[in-house]
C-alpha cells in the first residue's frame, strides 16, 4: 500500500496530477483547491496518498491530499457518510479542506445552516453529514495551523467569514482576509472587529 509520494510534478491535468517518483510517473486525483495550490515550477512535491481499488478488479485510483488531516477527513466522508465513494468525497473534501476546524465544530454543534451557508452543502446533503459524522467528530484532526495559529474563537470567525460574503466578497476572499486578521487580534475580539479588521485586508 502507497501511504505517500515524494517527487517532482511532472504535469497537471483537468482533475488530476502525475508525479515523477525516479522515474515512474503516477497519476494522482486531487481537489481542485489542492491542484491550484501546487505550483508548477515545485521542485518537489510530497502528497499523502490512499489507493481506491475498483470493483470487480478494476484498476487501482490514486487519490492525493497535501496533509495527513486531509486524507484522513477523506477517509471519514468516504468510509461513514452512506453513498459517499471516493469521487463525492473528493468533492466534500474541497469544500472541507478551507477550514477543517469550523467543519468539526459544525458537525459537533449540528449547525447545518452554516454547512449550507459557508460551506456550500446543500440541506439535505448537511444534515447526512451530520447524522453520519456526529459520533465519529473526535477523529477529525485540525491540520496545525488552525491548532497553533487561531486566538480568536472558531465561532468568531465563522460569523465574519458570513458577514463578509454577505457584504458581497466570494467565499475565498472572505477567508483569507478573517484568517489574516485573525493573526494579529486577541481572543477577546468580537466578530464586528475581527470583520473591521478583515475589511483593511480587502
Amino acid at each position: 500500500m502507497i501511504a505517500h509520494l515524494c517527487g517532482t510534478l511532472d504535469s497537471k491535468r483537468e482533475n488530476s496530477i502525475v508525479i515523477d517518483v525516479n522515474g515512474a510517473g503516477y497519476e494522482v486525483f486531487l481537489t481542485p483547491s489542492a491542484l491550484l495550490s501546487l505550483p508548477n515550477d515545485s521542485p518537489k512535491i510530497k502528497l499523502y496518498i490512499i489507493e481506491s481499488m475498483a470493483m470487480y478488479g478494476g484498476a487501482t485510483t490514486l487519490y492525493g491530499f497535501l496533509s495527513e488531516e486531509e486524507k484522513e477527513v477523506f477517509s471519514l466522508l468516504k468510509d461513514e457518510v452512506p453513498g459517499t465513494g471516493a469521487k463525492k468525497a473528493l468533492e466534500y473534501l474541497d469544500k472541507v479542506a478551507k477550514a477543517i476546524g469550523d467543519f468539526r465544530r459544525c458537525i459537533v454543534n449540528k449547525d447545518s445552516s452554516t454547512l449550507t451557508g459557508i460551506f456550500g452543502f446543500t440541506k439535505k446533503t448537511a444534515d447526512k453529514l451530520i447524522t453520519s459524522l456526529k459520533d465519529k467528530a473526535g477523529l477529525i484532526q485540525l491540520p496545525s495551523k488552525e491548532r497553533l495559529g487561531t486566538r480568536v474563537s472558531e465561532g468568531v470567525r465563522a460569523e465574519a467569514i458570513s458577514g463578509l460574503i454577505a457584504l458581497g466578497y466570494r467565499d475565498s476572499q472572505a477567508r483569507e482576509a478573517v484568517d489574516r486578521a485573525m493573526e494579529t487580534a486577541q481572543d477577546n475580539r468580537t466578530v464586528e472587529e475581527v470583520i473591521k479588521l478583515s475589511l483593511r485586508q480587502l
